[in-house]
């Protein structure tokens, strides 16, 4: 989140016709790797990131953080209010399965089992970079 409280959004411009709008569903600790790779602006500009619209605009969805069954009926809720189906990037090893609370009776073992995933970013918590290198994945798979 930014200072004003709003949730970092960004638009990746890969070149003439084709950007992508991003939003962050940052549920645990990883969100705040997503933060940190939003402050390198320099780095995110280089690959053509700047700020974007809604979640309903957006083109890519990140789930960052541990998904408890508690929190599962809002994130399926936030897929369905979607203006078409975004790519998903489960970022994080909580995202990706439960992480280290995969055998506590209230997490989702992973947000795939409430959504289709595209991406997964491996790590606890996965570096900044990491999200860079998840969105380029992203690029190659939607350039198909």
């Amino acid at each position: 989140m930014t200072a004003t409280g709003e949730p970092i959004r960004y638009s990746l411009e890969w070149g003439p016709g084709f950007s992508v709008s991003v939003f962050n569903l940052g549920l645990a600790c990883c969100a705040v790797e997503v933060v940190a790779a939003g402050m390198r602006r320099s780095e995110l500009l280089d690959h053509g990131a700047v700020p974007a619209g809604g979640p309903v605009s957006a083109d890519v969805l990140v789930v960052s953080g541990t998904v408890t069954d508690k929190l599962a009926p809002s994130v399926l809720e936030l897929y369905a209010g979607f203006a078409s189906p975004p790519y998903v990037m489960s970022f994080g090893a909580c995202s990706n399965s439960g992480g280290p609370y995969w055998d506590s009776y209230c997490v989702t073992k992973g947000v795939d089992q409430l959504i289709p995933v595209d991406v997964y970013v491996p790590g606890c918590p996965p570096r900044p970079e990491a999200l860079l290198q998840g969105l380029l994945e992203l690029r190659k798979r939607m350039l198909r």
